[in-house]
């Protein structure tokens, strides 16, 4: 019995444990870090939702002198780099505050609606060419716009629960 016990917090030992190891400790004990690695989170994100919404209202008919494919290819860059911004200072974010993120809702939350809208996207890029006149790809869109609202409003109310 005990040993099952072991066996299934161990993975939430081992995540307490890399909260505590040097590197992190180091930026833990800066006034600075946190909230420096927090602005170029919230910039980052900035860059992904708004290139998203972009296109979201594209294909939603907004912007209809604006090609598309030419569109989307001329955003994605910026999409990319924002994303890969945010998960980086996400990820330095998560390490030292483990312990109190994996028991927090609005962190649990936030996470579960970024699989979702990830999935979203996966979903509509795998089904080919985007049609703007598909009920289907205008749903995804809207879907997209507020999954991501959702994790802007999860992401900020995790200082607060």
């Amino acid at each position: 019995m005990s040993g099952t016990a072991t066996l299934s917090t161990t993975p939430v030992n081992t995540l307490i444990r890399l909260e505590q190891w040097a590197p992190i400790a180091a930026l833990k004990s800066s006034a600075y870090a946190y909230p420096l690695i927090e602005v170029l989170h919230i910039v980052a994100l900035a860059v992904v939702f708004g290139t998203i919404v972009i296109v979201d209202m594209r294909i939603l008919g907004r912007m209809k002198a604006l090609d598309l494919n030419t569109l989307v290819k001329s955003i994605l860059p910026y999409t990319l780099c924002g994303f890969l911004v945010s998960v980086t200072t996400g990820l330095a974010m998560f390490t030292m505050r483990i312990s109190e993120l994996i028991a927090n809702p609005m962190f649990i939350a936030k996470i579960c609606l970024l699989f979702s809208v990830g999935t979203n996207a996966a979903i509509l890029h795998a089904r080919g060419a985007i049609n703007t006149n598909n009920w289907l790809t205008r749903i995804q869109a809207v879907l997209s716009i507020l999954i991501w609202l959702a994790i802007i409003f999860c992401g900020r109310f995790i200082a607060y629960v």
